[in-house]
């Protein structure tokens, strides 16, 4: 074998493992999206729970008078 089909034979190998490591890691980030997006939505939902408890009691964090120590 040649020099130069030896480089060959060496550089299609690397493309291979290239090839693989760039299917590994859009797999990966797509997972990832998926998620992130999740989580987005389960913060959404838990600020608008928020929101509706404070409603319910009736009471603004912003709108009550500061504790007398201020």
């Amino acid at each position: 074998m040649s020099d130069l089909e030896r480089r060959l034979e060496d550089l299609e190998v690397r493309l291979t493992f290239l090839d693989d490591t760039v299917g590994a890691l859009a797999a990966a980030d797509a997972e990832q999206a998926m998620r992130l997006v999740a989580l987005e939505r389960v913060l959404h939902d838990l600020r608008a729970e928020l929101a509706s408890l404070r409603t319910a009691q009736g009471s603004d964090p912003h709108s009550e008078p500061p504790p007398p120590h201020y």
